[in-house]
């Protein structure tokens, strides 16, 4: 695939052989692209001397340059390289600069070297920055080759490729360091007089992002990617919406960077990744020149063999070839993934089906290296943006929003965290700790709080579990086929049950639709709260307790008929009923969560009932419906019951009463519907708050109360403290 798009891309005149400017490397001995450079901000100096400027015939007379008026005419020039200067081609002025209009056109002499090199007017210039007058070293500095393309300047390039000096800068210096030849060569410009002076300066350097060593502005024969036929299809793609980013600030730095594209350096001296499939003549004479004028004879092949073919029939049956040494920017190949791998160049089931796909899930600090060079490869390549989503995450840090450093000792190894408190929740962690766009923090404290609502979940399963051993085989059977039975999801099924069960199967059905909302925008990281909220809030802390209260003795018999025992049928149908329910929400619990935390979900559904026939795992279940009923009356009715709860533990926690202390307790109605309700579930009060079942009255507050369901329950209770 790789040879492929690269032979593809040249038979359409888009890559290109040339000598350019790169950023090199000199640690690394590579071009590396702009986006694997950073500009940081530090203190360096600034250095000032004089370039004399020589008379017509190139003389500068006595001891100065002169123009006749001026015996020690000079041009002062600033620079924060003067390494450099042994490469210098031109002294450039801005054209509206009456200080050196007379200079323009003149020659100067460059300090220490001798060499005579042209004054030269062009717009670029900053009259504000150092003296108004701006050194060109076209070979050594990016926008000084710019100049030097214009002007027509010669290419002096005087530094080897570890950034040592080469022969071109003279004997004198000639196997320095780059930084051991500035001192040098400042401390001869100081002897000769030409020096004016030095002064601190805070100015931006390129960096590697790889090593962190100062990147050195290098000509250097290279293969490119012309960009603009790339970018401008790409940039389309996003403003028609083909493609959307969230969030979609992250639209306005893709257009930034589209629109000031510059052609690709693909090529890398290193030892590693894809070969440039172009094989190179050697000892042979004749030569196949490319838009950079290069003389030497090459191929552009998809291998070997079909190189051969090309060669033989142009240059006859004895020509020798050899495979260009240098190999593709890893980004070349990262950015055909997601086609690549689905077969392409070949017509596959995999490309047609699953090209183009939907989401791509990334981070924002790849969006120049990988997400716009996929787009573009796509689009060209392919026929089609490769997603339709681009969900930008943000990057992990420490809980401070420090990044990690060792140096820093903040640094949370995920391999400790798996063996520590298990993959999911470390995995957990991550997701709901998440907001698009925005930086993660992670502390080891989140991670094994959220093992501990793993565990919570798992003994949610296992309080589930136990209670199913009293299951006949028939209600078992019908455990099986609960959700394709329609339980839960209408009206109807939900009027059949008591408050308890009407409530929480509600607040599930507005969970499922929430959840799948929130994922439906990408909002991950709230999908998973609100999952975790429910399960440990609402159903473990109020319904798996309430349940306690129906399956004590609610067993059922072998043909799920009574059991016998304490419980009459009214306990088993409460019972059933409470299975039924726990069985529903914890499932459907357990779908909801699988995206987050995919191995303890599977390993509790596995051990539930369910139909086999229908689904095997989890992970290709269906997902909850989002427009199961919603009992709103119930959900109104329970909230009445929590205050109440929440009250009388209120009073407890208030007059310090003992945890197992059960309270005597008068509750007054308004409504008799209300009081109804209440004396339906004393026992879940009674369990909730504590209360002792031979003194809790639940009585009406006025003889002629009325059935107004909207009137309010007020409590009182009170306890022998002493």
């Amino acid at each position: 695939a790789v040879a492929e798009a690269f032979v593809r891309l040249h038979e359409k005149g888009l890559i290109y052989r040339g000598e350019y400017m790169v950023n090199w490397s000199p640690n690394l001995q590579t071009a590396v692209s702009d986006l694997e450079v950073d500009f940081v901000e530090e203190q360096g100096t600034l250095y000032t001397c004089k370039y004399r400027l020589l008379r017509d015939d190139g003389d500068g007379g006595g001891d100065g340059g002169g123009d006749g008026e001026d015996e020690d005419a000079f041009i002062a020039v600033s620079t924060t390289r003067p390494e450099t200067i042994l490469g210098d081609a031109a002294v450039c002025v801005h054209p509206e600069d009456e200080r050196f209009a007379r200079f323009v056109g003149r020659k100067v002499e460059v300090p220490v070297v001798g060499r005579a090199v042209p004054v030269v007017a062009d717009a670029y210039v900053d009259r504000e920055f150092g003296t108004g007058a701006l050194k060109v070293t076209p070979a050594h500095d990016v926008n000084d080759y710019e100049i030097g393309r214009r002007h027509g300047l010669e290419m002096i390039s005087v530094m080897n490729a570890d950034a040592t000096i080469n022969e071109r800068g003279g004997p004198a210096f000639e196997g320095m360091d780059r930084f051991e030849c500035r001192a040098a060569l400042w401390a001869a410009i100081e002897r000769t007089g030409l020096a004016v002076g030095t002064r601190p300066h805070t100015h931006r350097v390129p960096r590697s992002q790889r090593g962190g060593e100062l990147i050195e502005p290098r000509l250097s024969t290279q293969w490119f990617v012309r960009m603009r036929s790339l970018a401008e299809p790409a940039l389309d793609a996003v403003r028609r919406g083909d493609v959307r980013f969230v969030p979609e600030r992250f639209e306005k730095v893709y257009y930034n960077w589209l629109e000031n594209i510059h052609d690709w350096c693909v090529s890398r001296q290193l030892w590693w990744g894809h070969r440039v499939p172009v094989w190179h003549v050697v000892g042979h004479r004749a030569a196949t020149a490319d838009s950079s004028g290069t003389t030497a004879a090459y191929f552009v092949a998809r291998d070997e063999e079909e190189a051969y073919a090309q060669a033989r029939a142009a240059l006859g049956e004895e020509v020798r070839l050899e495979q260009d040494a240098d190999v593709l920017d890893t980004w070349f190949s990262s950015g055909l993934w997601p086609f690549a791998t689905l077969g392409w160049p070949r017509a596959t089931a995999d490309l047609a089906r699953f090209y183009p796909n939907v989401v791509l899930e990334t981070g924002y600090d790849i969006l120049f290296f990988w997400v716009a060079r996929m787009i573009m490869l796509g689009i060209e390549l392919a026929g089609a943006p490769p997603f339709s989503v681009v969900y930008m995450h943000g990057l992990v840090r420490d809980a401070s929003g420090k990044k990690m450093s060792k140096t820093l000792g903040n640094v949370i190894d995920p391999l400790e965290m798996i063996d520590k408190y298990g993959t999911d929740a470390l995995r957990y962690s991550l997701v709901t700790g998440s907001t698009p766009g925005q930086d993660i923090p992670l502390s080891e404290d989140k991670i094994e709080a959220n093992r501990n609502f793993a565990n919570k979940l798992w003994n949610s399963g296992r309080y589930l579990l136990g209670n199913l051993a009293v299951c006949a085989p028939a209600e078992l059977a019908a455990l099986r086929t609960l959700r394709a039975s329609g339980f839960g999801r209408t009206s109807e099924s939900l009027a059949a049950l008591a408050l308890p069960e009407r409530y929480i199967i509600s607040r599930l059905n507005q969970l499922a639709a929430s959840v799948s909302a929130a994922l439906d925008d990408y909002a991950f990281g709230e999908s998973g709260r609100q999952i975790s909220d429910f399960l440990w809030d609402e159903f473990a802390d109020w319904y798996i307790e309430i349940s306690k209260t129906r399956l004590a003795g609610g067993s059922s018999g072998d043909d799920g008929s009574d059991g016998g025992g304490d419980g009459d049928g009214g306990d088993v149908e409460r019972a059933v009923a409470a299975r039924r329910t726990l069985v529903f929400v914890l499932d459907s619990c357990l779908r909801l969560l699988h995206p987050f935390m995919p191995f303890v979900t599977e390993a509790i559904w596995q051990r539930l009932p369910h139909d086999a026939s229908r689904e095997l795992a989890l992970i290709s279940a269906a997902w909850p419906a989002r427009d199961g009923a919603v009992d709103a009356a119930a959900l109104r009715d329970f909230a009445r019951v929590q205050a109440l709860v929440r009250a009388v533990r209120n009073v407890r926690a208030e007059y310090q009463v003992e945890p197992k202390k059960r309270l005597p307790a008068v509750i007054l109605c308004a409504a008799r519907a209300e009081a109804d309700t209440l004396r339906a579930e004393d026992a879940a009060l009674e369990l909730l708050a504590r209360l002792d079942p031979a003194a809790l009255d639940i009585r009406l507050l006025t003889d002629d109360a009325t059935d107004d369901a909207s009137a309010s329950c007020s409590g009182s209770s009170g306890a022998d403290l002493s």
